[in-house]
Protein backbone atom coordinates (compact mmCIF):
# COMPACT_ATOMS: atom_id res chain seq x y z
CA UNK A 1 0.00 0.00 0.00
CA UNK A 2 1.43 3.55 -0.70
CA UNK A 3 1.65 6.25 1.63
CA UNK A 4 0.51 9.67 0.77
CA UNK A 5 3.81 11.95 0.02
CA UNK A 6 3.84 13.75 3.52
CA UNK A 7 1.97 11.33 5.58
CA UNK A 8 2.81 11.66 9.42
CA UNK A 9 4.01 14.77 8.86
CA UNK A 10 3.61 17.66 11.60
CA UNK A 11 2.69 20.63 9.90
CA UNK A 12 1.70 24.24 11.43
CA UNK A 13 -0.24 25.87 8.90
CA UNK A 14 0.16 29.71 7.96
CA UNK A 15 -2.53 31.86 10.55
CA UNK A 16 -4.03 33.60 7.14
CA UNK A 17 -5.67 29.74 6.28
CA UNK A 18 -8.83 28.70 8.29
CA UNK A 19 -8.65 25.32 9.72
CA UNK A 20 -11.83 24.16 11.47
CA UNK A 21 -12.04 24.24 15.34
CA UNK A 22 -8.66 26.23 15.42
CA UNK A 23 -8.09 30.49 16.13
CA UNK A 24 -8.92 32.33 12.60
CA UNK A 25 -7.47 35.51 14.10
CA UNK A 26 -6.24 36.28 10.50
CA UNK A 27 -2.59 37.24 11.58
CA UNK A 28 -3.43 37.99 15.34
CA UNK A 29 -5.83 40.57 14.17
CA UNK A 30 -7.46 42.19 17.32
CA UNK A 31 -11.01 42.56 15.46
CA UNK A 32 -10.83 38.53 14.91
CA UNK A 33 -9.33 38.08 18.31
CA UNK A 34 -11.94 35.40 20.08
CA UNK A 35 -12.53 34.12 16.10
CA UNK A 36 -12.85 29.94 15.41
CA UNK A 37 -12.86 28.63 12.02
CA UNK A 38 -16.05 26.48 11.04
CA UNK A 39 -14.91 25.71 7.34
CA UNK A 40 -11.38 24.91 5.52
CA UNK A 41 -10.70 25.56 2.10
CA UNK A 42 -8.81 23.70 -0.40
CA UNK A 43 -6.06 24.83 0.34
CA UNK A 44 -6.13 22.71 3.89
CA UNK A 45 -8.08 20.01 1.97
CA UNK A 46 -5.02 19.36 0.04
CA UNK A 47 -2.90 19.37 2.91
CA UNK A 48 -5.03 17.11 4.70
CA UNK A 49 -4.73 14.64 1.94
CA UNK A 50 -1.32 14.58 1.79
CA UNK A 51 -0.78 13.20 4.95
CA UNK A 52 -0.13 15.43 7.06
CA UNK A 53 -1.12 16.33 10.99
CA UNK A 54 -1.78 19.53 11.52
CA UNK A 55 -0.25 20.85 14.76
CA UNK A 56 -0.90 24.24 14.95
CA UNK A 57 -0.32 27.60 13.07
CA UNK A 58 2.06 29.89 12.55
CA UNK A 59 2.35 33.85 13.00
CA UNK A 60 1.83 36.33 10.83
CA UNK A 61 1.34 40.28 11.07
CA UNK A 62 -2.22 41.65 11.61
CA UNK A 63 -4.22 40.59 7.89
CA UNK A 64 -0.98 39.70 6.81
CA UNK A 65 -0.34 43.49 5.66
CA UNK A 66 3.79 44.23 6.16
CA UNK A 67 7.20 42.02 6.05
CA UNK A 68 7.32 41.98 9.87
CA UNK A 69 5.44 39.41 11.79
CA UNK A 70 4.14 41.26 14.86
CA UNK A 71 0.56 41.57 16.30
CA UNK A 72 -1.23 42.52 19.11
CA UNK A 73 -3.03 39.28 19.59
CA UNK A 74 0.22 36.80 19.71
CA UNK A 75 2.95 39.75 19.85
CA UNK A 76 6.48 39.14 17.37
CA UNK A 77 8.09 36.45 15.94
CA UNK A 78 11.51 36.64 16.82
CA UNK A 79 14.27 36.15 14.09
CA UNK A 80 16.31 32.84 15.37
CA UNK A 81 19.53 34.28 14.18
CA UNK A 82 19.41 37.16 16.15
CA UNK A 83 16.03 37.66 18.79
CA UNK A 84 16.21 41.67 18.92
CA UNK A 85 15.78 41.74 15.01
CA UNK A 86 12.94 40.92 12.90
CA UNK A 87 11.76 37.52 11.38
CA UNK A 88 10.07 39.06 8.14
CA UNK A 89 6.40 38.35 6.65
CA UNK A 90 4.18 37.74 6.36
CA UNK A 91 5.25 34.44 6.77
CA UNK A 92 7.35 34.94 9.33
CA UNK A 93 6.03 32.12 11.58
CA UNK A 94 6.80 29.63 8.75
CA UNK A 95 10.23 30.31 8.19
CA UNK A 96 10.98 30.99 11.57
CA UNK A 97 9.57 27.32 12.47
CA UNK A 98 11.53 25.85 9.48
CA UNK A 99 14.68 27.54 10.27
CA UNK A 100 14.56 26.01 14.08
CA UNK A 101 13.30 22.93 12.72
CA UNK A 102 10.21 22.68 14.64
CA UNK A 103 8.43 21.48 11.01
CA UNK A 104 9.50 19.52 8.13
CA UNK A 105 8.26 21.98 5.96
CA UNK A 106 5.64 25.23 5.82
CA UNK A 107 3.34 26.91 4.04
CA UNK A 108 2.87 30.75 3.29
CA UNK A 109 1.29 33.30 1.28
CA UNK A 110 3.03 36.03 -0.89
CA UNK A 111 1.81 39.01 -2.16
CA UNK A 112 4.59 41.67 -1.58
CA UNK A 113 6.72 39.25 -0.53
CA UNK A 114 5.59 37.54 2.26
CA UNK A 115 7.55 34.05 1.04
CA UNK A 116 10.64 35.46 0.04
CA UNK A 117 11.64 37.97 2.22
CA UNK A 118 10.78 35.81 5.55
CA UNK A 119 13.14 32.97 3.85
CA UNK A 120 16.21 35.42 3.03
CA UNK A 121 16.14 36.32 6.62
CA UNK A 122 15.74 33.06 8.68
CA UNK A 123 18.36 31.14 6.17
CA UNK A 124 15.93 29.12 4.39
CA UNK A 125 13.49 28.70 1.22
CA UNK A 126 10.48 30.01 0.09
CA UNK A 127 8.75 29.80 -3.52
CA UNK A 128 6.06 32.15 -4.64
CA UNK A 129 4.72 30.13 -7.58
CA UNK A 130 3.21 31.18 -11.45
CA UNK A 131 -0.38 32.99 -10.54
CA UNK A 132 -2.96 30.14 -10.54
CA UNK A 133 -0.38 27.30 -9.98
CA UNK A 134 -2.36 26.64 -6.31
CA UNK A 135 -5.99 27.16 -6.85
CA UNK A 136 -7.24 30.28 -4.91
CA UNK A 137 -10.69 30.28 -4.18
CA UNK A 138 -11.27 33.71 -2.16
CA UNK A 139 -13.14 36.53 -3.81
CA UNK A 140 -13.55 36.58 -7.26
CA UNK A 141 -12.48 33.29 -9.17
CA UNK A 142 -12.13 35.59 -12.50
CA UNK A 143 -9.73 38.25 -11.11
CA UNK A 144 -6.37 37.13 -11.32
CA UNK A 145 -5.29 38.19 -8.14
CA UNK A 146 -1.67 39.35 -7.13
CA UNK A 147 -1.81 37.38 -3.68
CA UNK A 148 -0.87 33.65 -3.91
CA UNK A 149 0.11 31.06 -1.61
CA UNK A 150 3.32 28.68 -1.83
CA UNK A 151 5.41 26.15 0.21
CA UNK A 152 8.37 26.65 2.06
CA UNK A 153 11.51 24.34 3.09
CA UNK A 154 15.27 24.19 4.62
CA UNK A 155 15.90 22.98 0.86
CA UNK A 156 14.57 22.97 -2.12
CA UNK A 157 13.51 19.61 -2.53
CA UNK A 158 12.06 19.70 0.25
CA UNK A 159 10.17 23.13 -1.08
CA UNK A 160 9.38 20.93 -4.17
CA UNK A 161 7.55 18.40 -2.48
CA UNK A 162 5.25 20.49 -0.49
CA UNK A 163 4.56 22.27 -3.73
CA UNK A 164 3.60 18.74 -5.36
CA UNK A 165 0.46 17.78 -3.03
CA UNK A 166 -0.64 21.90 -3.61
CA UNK A 167 -0.20 22.45 -7.10
CA UNK A 168 -2.64 21.15 -9.31
CA UNK A 169 -5.89 22.74 -11.07
CA UNK A 170 -9.19 22.21 -10.03
CA UNK A 171 -12.65 22.60 -11.84
CA UNK A 172 -14.05 25.05 -9.07
CA UNK A 173 -11.35 27.82 -10.08
CA UNK A 174 -11.31 28.37 -13.42
CA UNK A 175 -7.75 30.28 -13.79
CA UNK A 176 -5.58 27.48 -12.11
CA UNK A 177 -3.29 26.23 -14.09
CA UNK A 178 -3.00 22.77 -15.41
CA UNK A 179 -0.59 20.25 -14.92
CA UNK A 180 0.02 17.03 -12.38
CA UNK A 181 1.74 18.40 -9.40
CA UNK A 182 3.39 15.20 -9.20
CA UNK A 183 5.75 16.82 -11.36
CA UNK A 184 7.47 18.38 -8.37
CA UNK A 185 8.13 15.50 -6.88
CA UNK A 186 10.58 14.35 -9.84
CA UNK A 187 14.40 14.67 -10.08
CA UNK A 188 15.63 18.62 -9.91
CA UNK A 189 18.59 17.34 -11.43
CA UNK A 190 19.88 19.65 -14.50
CA UNK A 191 22.39 20.92 -15.98
CA UNK A 192 23.33 24.37 -16.26
CA UNK A 193 26.19 24.92 -18.09
CA UNK A 194 26.02 28.19 -20.47
CA UNK A 195 22.92 29.11 -19.18
CA UNK A 196 21.76 32.75 -19.25
CA UNK A 197 21.11 34.94 -15.98
CA UNK A 198 20.34 38.28 -15.70
CA UNK A 199 21.25 40.51 -12.45
CA UNK A 200 18.58 43.09 -11.84
CA UNK A 201 20.71 44.16 -8.58
CA UNK A 202 19.06 47.64 -7.88
CA UNK A 203 17.23 47.94 -11.17
CA UNK A 204 19.99 50.22 -12.06
CA UNK A 205 20.44 52.31 -8.98
CA UNK A 206 16.78 53.10 -9.10
CA UNK A 207 16.07 50.72 -5.56
CA UNK A 208 17.73 51.88 -2.70
CA UNK A 209 19.25 48.91 -0.74
CA UNK A 210 21.01 48.89 3.03
CA UNK A 211 25.33 48.88 2.69
CA UNK A 212 26.06 45.14 2.57
CA UNK A 213 22.96 43.88 0.95
CA UNK A 214 24.01 44.06 -2.82
CA UNK A 215 27.92 42.84 -2.04
CA UNK A 216 25.92 39.30 -0.22
CA UNK A 217 24.41 38.85 -2.98
CA UNK A 218 26.78 39.42 -5.48
CA UNK A 219 29.46 37.35 -3.96
CA UNK A 220 26.31 34.46 -4.11
CA UNK A 221 26.07 34.66 -7.87
CA UNK A 222 29.78 33.35 -7.84
CA UNK A 223 27.45 29.78 -7.29
CA UNK A 224 25.73 29.84 -10.42
CA UNK A 225 29.30 30.93 -12.24
CA UNK A 226 30.36 27.60 -10.49
CA UNK A 227 27.47 26.13 -12.63
CA UNK A 228 28.83 27.00 -15.85
CA UNK A 229 25.97 30.27 -15.74
CA UNK A 230 26.66 33.58 -17.50
CA UNK A 231 25.63 36.04 -15.35
CA UNK A 232 25.00 40.07 -16.22
CA UNK A 233 23.88 43.25 -14.77
CA UNK A 234 20.36 44.02 -16.66
CA UNK A 235 17.09 46.03 -16.15
CA UNK A 236 13.54 46.15 -17.40
CA UNK A 237 13.00 48.82 -20.22
CA UNK A 238 10.21 50.38 -18.38
CA UNK A 239 9.65 53.42 -15.00
CA UNK A 240 10.22 51.36 -12.02
CA UNK A 241 8.50 54.12 -9.76
CA UNK A 242 5.51 54.26 -12.66
CA UNK A 243 5.20 50.28 -11.98
CA UNK A 244 5.45 51.14 -8.47
CA UNK A 245 2.64 53.28 -7.90
CA UNK A 246 0.82 51.13 -9.63
CA UNK A 247 1.52 48.35 -7.58
CA UNK A 248 0.19 50.43 -4.59
CA UNK A 249 -2.63 51.29 -6.38
CA UNK A 250 -3.74 47.68 -7.04
CA UNK A 251 -2.77 46.48 -3.63
CA UNK A 252 -5.21 49.02 -1.83
CA UNK A 253 -7.50 48.13 -4.43
CA UNK A 254 -7.65 44.45 -3.86
CA UNK A 255 -6.83 44.72 0.24
CA UNK A 256 -8.49 48.31 1.28
CA UNK A 257 -12.12 47.14 -0.38
CA UNK A 258 -12.04 43.91 1.89
CA UNK A 259 -11.22 45.89 4.72
CA UNK A 260 -13.51 48.55 4.36
CA UNK A 261 -16.64 47.12 5.91
CA UNK A 262 -14.76 47.01 9.20
CA UNK A 263 -13.91 50.79 9.04
CA UNK A 264 -16.98 51.92 8.43
CA UNK A 265 -17.81 50.67 11.95
CA UNK A 266 -16.35 53.10 14.58
CA UNK A 267 -15.42 50.28 17.05
CA UNK A 268 -13.82 48.18 14.23
CA UNK A 269 -12.13 50.77 12.77
CA UNK A 270 -10.56 51.46 16.31
CA UNK A 271 -9.17 47.72 16.22
CA UNK A 272 -7.44 48.55 12.73
CA UNK A 273 -3.59 48.89 12.67
CA UNK A 274 -1.58 51.28 10.67
CA UNK A 275 -1.14 49.39 7.65
CA UNK A 276 -4.68 48.11 7.40
CA UNK A 277 -5.85 51.86 7.83
CA UNK A 278 -3.28 52.68 4.80
CA UNK A 279 -4.96 50.40 2.55
CA UNK A 280 -8.49 51.58 3.32
CA UNK A 281 -8.04 55.15 3.13
CA UNK A 282 -5.69 54.43 -0.46
CA UNK A 283 -8.42 52.51 -1.88
CA UNK A 284 -11.54 54.96 -0.76
CA UNK A 285 -9.38 58.07 -2.94
CA UNK A 286 -9.23 55.65 -5.66
CA UNK A 287 -11.23 56.34 -8.77
CA UNK A 288 -12.34 53.33 -11.22
CA UNK A 289 -10.19 55.01 -13.81
CA UNK A 290 -6.99 54.96 -11.81
CA UNK A 291 -7.60 51.55 -10.86
CA UNK A 292 -7.89 50.65 -14.78
CA UNK A 293 -4.64 52.84 -15.57
CA UNK A 294 -2.91 50.86 -12.72
CA UNK A 295 -3.48 47.46 -14.85
CA UNK A 296 -2.66 48.59 -17.75
CA UNK A 297 0.54 49.84 -16.42
CA UNK A 298 1.11 46.45 -14.38
CA UNK A 299 0.72 44.76 -18.34
CA UNK A 300 3.47 47.08 -19.56
CA UNK A 301 5.81 46.63 -16.29
CA UNK A 302 5.02 42.48 -17.16
CA UNK A 303 5.78 42.74 -20.93
CA UNK A 304 9.04 44.44 -20.12
CA UNK A 305 10.13 42.24 -17.82
CA UNK A 306 9.49 39.21 -20.18
CA UNK A 307 11.46 40.99 -23.07
CA UNK A 308 14.27 40.54 -20.82
CA UNK A 309 13.56 36.63 -21.36
CA UNK A 310 14.12 36.65 -24.85
CA UNK A 311 17.71 37.08 -24.26
CA UNK A 312 18.15 35.70 -20.25
CA UNK A 313 16.93 31.94 -18.83
CA UNK A 314 16.69 33.42 -15.27
CA UNK A 315 16.80 36.59 -13.76
CA UNK A 316 18.10 36.97 -9.72
CA UNK A 317 17.37 39.74 -7.37
CA UNK A 318 17.33 40.23 -3.69
CA UNK A 319 15.01 39.26 -1.39
CA UNK A 320 14.92 42.69 0.38
CA UNK A 321 16.53 45.53 0.43
CA UNK A 322 17.98 45.86 4.23
CA UNK A 323 18.86 42.93 6.55
CA UNK A 324 16.34 42.28 9.40
CA UNK A 325 15.60 44.78 11.10
CA UNK A 326 15.15 46.15 15.06
CA UNK A 327 11.83 44.11 16.01
CA UNK A 328 10.60 47.23 18.06
CA UNK A 329 10.06 48.90 15.22
CA UNK A 330 6.46 48.80 12.95
CA UNK A 331 8.83 49.22 9.22
CA UNK A 332 11.71 50.91 8.48
CA UNK A 333 11.58 54.24 7.72
CA UNK A 334 14.46 55.00 5.29
CA UNK A 335 16.89 52.69 3.43
CA UNK A 336 20.18 54.24 2.63
CA UNK A 337 19.01 57.96 3.20
CA UNK A 338 16.20 57.60 1.02
CA UNK A 339 12.43 57.84 3.20
CA UNK A 340 10.34 55.20 2.76
CA UNK A 341 6.73 56.73 1.59
CA UNK A 342 4.81 53.98 2.44
CA UNK A 343 5.11 51.07 5.37
CA UNK A 344 6.05 48.60 2.06
CA UNK A 345 8.07 51.18 0.23
CA UNK A 346 10.99 49.12 1.79
CA UNK A 347 9.82 46.12 0.11
CA UNK A 348 9.57 47.83 -3.64
CA UNK A 349 12.26 45.47 -5.25
CA UNK A 350 9.97 42.70 -4.56
CA UNK A 351 6.90 44.11 -4.95
CA UNK A 352 7.89 44.94 -8.69
CA UNK A 353 8.28 40.94 -9.44
CA UNK A 354 5.27 40.33 -7.85
CA UNK A 355 3.37 42.34 -10.76
CA UNK A 356 4.86 40.17 -13.23
CA UNK A 357 2.86 36.94 -12.28
CA UNK A 358 6.47 35.16 -12.52
CA UNK A 359 7.41 32.26 -10.17
CA UNK A 360 9.89 33.45 -7.45
CA UNK A 361 12.33 31.10 -5.81
CA UNK A 362 13.66 32.45 -2.43
CA UNK A 363 17.15 31.00 -1.37
CA UNK A 364 19.92 31.83 1.07
CA UNK A 365 22.46 34.35 -0.11
CA UNK A 366 24.53 34.73 2.95
CA UNK A 367 25.41 36.63 5.62
CA UNK A 368 26.52 40.55 6.45
CA UNK A 369 25.96 43.93 7.61
CA UNK A 370 27.25 45.22 11.03
CA UNK A 371 25.11 41.96 12.91
CA UNK A 372 25.84 38.61 10.40
CA UNK A 373 22.34 38.20 9.54
CA UNK A 374 20.85 36.82 6.96
CA UNK A 375 19.99 38.02 3.30
CA UNK A 376 18.76 35.64 -0.04
CA UNK A 377 18.28 35.94 -3.78
CA UNK A 378 15.40 35.51 -5.61
CA UNK A 379 15.47 33.33 -8.50
CA UNK A 380 12.39 33.96 -11.40
CA UNK A 381 11.48 32.44 -14.18
CA UNK A 382 9.30 33.01 -16.80
CA UNK A 383 5.71 32.73 -16.11
CA UNK A 384 4.76 29.12 -15.70
CA UNK A 385 8.41 27.90 -15.84
CA UNK A 386 8.19 27.00 -11.79
CA UNK A 387 10.15 23.61 -12.33
CA UNK A 388 12.62 25.28 -13.94
CA UNK A 389 13.18 27.87 -11.20
CA UNK A 390 13.15 24.73 -8.64
CA UNK A 391 15.66 23.01 -10.99
CA UNK A 392 18.28 25.74 -11.03
CA UNK A 393 17.94 26.49 -7.29
CA UNK A 394 18.59 23.11 -6.73
CA UNK A 395 21.85 23.49 -8.44
CA UNK A 396 22.78 26.22 -6.56
CA UNK A 397 21.98 25.07 -2.90
CA UNK A 398 24.58 22.37 -4.19
CA UNK A 399 27.65 24.44 -4.70
CA UNK A 400 27.06 25.78 -0.45
CA UNK A 401 24.06 24.39 1.37
CA UNK A 402 23.96 27.60 4.18
CA UNK A 403 21.36 26.16 5.42
CA UNK A 404 23.14 23.24 6.75
CA UNK A 405 26.12 25.13 7.65
CA UNK A 406 25.01 27.90 9.52
CA UNK A 407 21.96 26.54 12.29
CA UNK A 408 20.53 29.71 13.94
CA UNK A 409 22.08 30.75 17.03
CA UNK A 410 18.78 29.87 19.20
CA UNK A 411 19.49 25.87 18.21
Amino acid sequence: MSLPPLYGFPHAVKDLQPIKGLPATRGGAPLYKSAVADTENLFVERLRGAGVIIIGKTNSPEHGLGSHTVNRVYGATKNPYNIKYSSGGSSGGAAVALACRMVPVADGSDFGGSLRNPAGWNNVVGFRPSIGRIPFMDGDLWNAAMSVSGPMGRTVADTALLLSVLAGPDRRVPLSLEGDGAQFRGSLNADFKGTRIGWLGDYKGTIPNEAGVLDVCRDALKRFAALGCIVEDVAPDYDAERAWQAFVTLRAASTGAGLSTAAAKPDQRALLNAQALFEIETFQRLSVSEIAAAATVRSQWTAAFHRLFDTYDYLIAPTAQIFPFDITKPWPTEIAGQAMRTYHEWMKGVCLVTMTGCPALAVPAGFGGSLNLPIGLTIIAPYKQDLASLKIGAAYETVEPLWRTRAPRVI
